[in-house]
């Protein structure tokens, strides 16, 4: 406090002694012992340069210029002047001083990734605006960031909300295309107005007001093309940067996270999506949009968990098969728990709307992608013909002439004459192999969730799907408690007897078999070739020992190894465990858990940081790089959780 009231005096002192040139000198102090950071009670300080008469602030604003070109002054002192020079110039007639100077350090700002508002950088905006002159977009783009971190300052935001071009920061692929075509669009108005309104999408989901500007403007652009150009956009998100920014070293890596401003015009993107004619193409790029939005990046985490939100409830607005699909699909691949959560409230509100299970619902949501068989299909376009096959966990797209002989490539008049039935059936292979890989986990999960379907309803939903049924064909299950398995064109016991009827159907597990059942059926699966989408006849089985038995609720099994913490994290959610990294902190954590509700059990196991000899095996951001595992415990599924020191201890309730 002695120190801001010195500094007010010295200006009252310096204008009475008409010093004011001198006045430079002491300002440039004063940044030298603020470290350049003019916030808190230096607001007065700079309140009482801007009651200075423009004569005053005039010379003030002379004196900074002598200063920055003396031979004592180093970059910080030329920075500072720079700065210095843009708050006492506000407001006065427009004179360019130091304008190459300022437009390099502005230059150097365009590759941050945003600046701490303390440093009052929107000094050097405002005077660029002053002298009528544009402002870099990437200059732009970093202020915007800037903002969005610009706690209880006012200053920032009031000159951000000036840059109103472009309506997207640049930096960014996706964005830089959405900018270029809206500008040689003949309605490029209207295009920038409506890529401004996406950028305003800020709350976790549209309000009646968003929804009804977006929907007006996109109307005025034509409901087609506006999804068209939104898809083609969007298809490029996730793309390198166009440029990279700087990075300090203990900084995540901002060059693969969203640019956070854009981030909110994602959201808007998948909102608007949402609110025009459903279409394929739509479902497809939302889902893409949130598997994208959560890849992980170092020292972050997900890309933007809140653009796959809003993704997600896209999708959820939409009412189309297609929409559910991926919603069905997303729910068997997503492990961010967040975004889980409200994939399972989608999910759950339509199945409640159409009156069925969960469960239900995830399996009749599995779309056929035009297979008229179990894994097959056939397209005539023209004299060639596209034959589509599921091949293990592919679809192969393979081309014929029209004397049936295979060839290599897509024939040239398919490509001439049959665009867009091209396009639709390269972009169903890609579905399927998407779709193939949640079906495969969401089958993989049945083993807990202990299902018994009728057997009319099981041929229908899983044996004779025309998906499904490539990855049903391939498992062992139980009909009326008899072991069969999918070959020569029926089911099967070990010995071969047809099975063609039966009541109820059930998962098969190795858990209930005898070894020797186990090893015949292994046999089988070899003689009839068939590869299982996931462990089942091969899948590990351990029995209890007399230990466990003894202990009851616990086994040591799985203690005293050392694992690798992020590897064990991500399979741990793979898996459907929710898990908190271990970060070398002062603080407590929950051990992993699994939830067994067809028991009314939860698994817990228990784990610890481990930090080698010296403390030194953790992260650049504090996280543990390998643990220690410990016990692998069973509680009834509502008892309070435990927890222990994320470096060790004892684990307590």
């Amino acid at each position: 406090m002695g120190e801001i009231q010195k500094y007010k005096d010295l200006i009252g002192r310096r204008v009475a002694d008409d010093e004011l040139e001198e006045l430079a000198v002491d300002l440039l102090k004063a940044a030298i012992s603020n470290k350049g950071n003019w916030t808190g009670l230096w607001d007065g300080v700079l309140a009482r340069l801007h009651e200075l008469p423009p004569e005053a602030r005039s010379r003030i604003a002379d004196g900074l210029v002598t200063q920055y070109h003396s031979e004592q002054a180093g970059p910080n002192a030329r920075e500072n002047a720079l700065i210095l020079l843009g708050i006492v110039s506000r407001d006065l007639p427009p004179h360019d001083r130091l304008a190459a100077e300022r437009l390099a350090l502005l230059d150097t700002i365009s590759r941050q990734h945003s600046f701490w508002y303390g440093a009052r950088y929107e000094n050097l905006i405002e005077a660029e605006l002053a002298v009528g002159r544009p402002v870099a977009p990437a200059v732009v783009a970093t202020v915007r960031r800037a903002v969005l971190h610009a706690y209880q300052n006012e200053d920032l935001p009031r000159t951000a909300k000036k840059l109103t071009e472009p309506p997207l920061n640049v930096g960014e692929e996706w964005a830089e295309q959405a900018l270029r075509d809206a500008e040689t669009d003949a309605a490029a108005p209207a295009w920038r107005e409506l890529l401004a309104h996406t950028a305003t999408a800020t709350a976790a989901k549209p309000s009646a007001k968003w929804d009804k500007q977006a929907t007006a403007l996109a109307g005025s652009l034509g409901p087609d093309r506006v999804r068209e150009a939104v898809i083609r956009w969007l298809a490029l998100v996730g793309r390198p940067r166009t440029f990279e920014l700087d990075r300090g070293r203990y900084e995540p890596d901002v060059n693969s996270a969203y640019d956070p401003y854009n981030a909110n015009a994602l959201r808007g993107l998948a909102w608007l999506l949402s609110l025009l004619p459903p279409h394929p193409d739509t479902a497809r790029t939302l889902g893409a949009l949130v598997e994208t939005s959560l890849r992980k990046v170092a020292g972050l985490g997900p890309r933007n968990p809140k653009v796959a939100n809003a993704g997600v409830n896209a999708l959820a607005r939409i009412d189309s098969e297609a929409a559910l699909a991926e919603l069905a699909r997303l729910a068997a691949r997503v492990t961010y728990k967040n975004t889980a959560k409200l994939l399972d409230a989608a999910l759950e509100a339509r199945a409640l709307a159409l009156g069925l299970s969960r469960e239900e619902i995830e399996e009749l949501a599995v779309p056929a992608y035009g297979l008229t068989g179990v894994g097959h299909a056939e397209h005539r376009l023209g004299e060639a013909t596209a034959v589509l096959q599921v091949q293990g966990t592919k679809a192969v797209l393979t081309w014929h002439n029209a004397s049936g002989k295979p060839v290599k490539t897509v024939p040239a008049a398919v490509r001439r004459d049959h665009a867009e039935e091209l396009k639709e059936l390269k972009a169903a292979v890609k579905d399927i192999d998407r779709m193939l890989s949640a079906q495969s986990e969401r089958l993989d999960r049945q083993f807990l969730a202990d299902r018994t379907w009728s057997y009319a309803t099981w041929r229908e939903r899983y044996l004779d799907h025309p998906l499904v049924g490539t990855l049903a064909r391939r498992l062992l299950w139980t009909v009326d408690g008899t072991t069969v398995g999918h070959a020569e064109g029926a089911l099967r016991t070990v010995t071969d007897t047809p099975v063609t009827d039966g009541t109820d159907v059930r998962l098969w597990h190795p858990v209930d078999h005898t070894p020797a059942e186990i090893v015949a059926w292994r046999d089988w699966l070899e003689r009839h070739g068939v590869t299982q989408p996931f462990k089942q006849a091969h899948r590990e089985v351990y029995l209890l020992t007399d230990a466990e038995r003894t202990t009851g609720t616990y086994s040591n099994r799985f203690a005293a190894h050392v694992l690798r913490q992020h590897q064990f994290h991500a399979l741990a959610a793979a898996r459907g465990w929710r898990n908190k990294l271990r970060l070398a902190v002062d603080d407590e954590a929950p051990p992993p858990v699994r939830d067994l509700p067809r028991w009314g059990l939860r698994a817990e196991y228990w784990i610890e940081g481990e930090g080698g000899e010296d403390y030194t095996d953790i992260t650049d951001s504090g996280t543990f790089l390998r643990l220690r595992t410990d016990q692998v415990r069973f509680y009834p599924i509502d008892a309070p959780e435990n927890s222990a020191h994320c470096a060790g201890g004892e684990y307590r309730m």
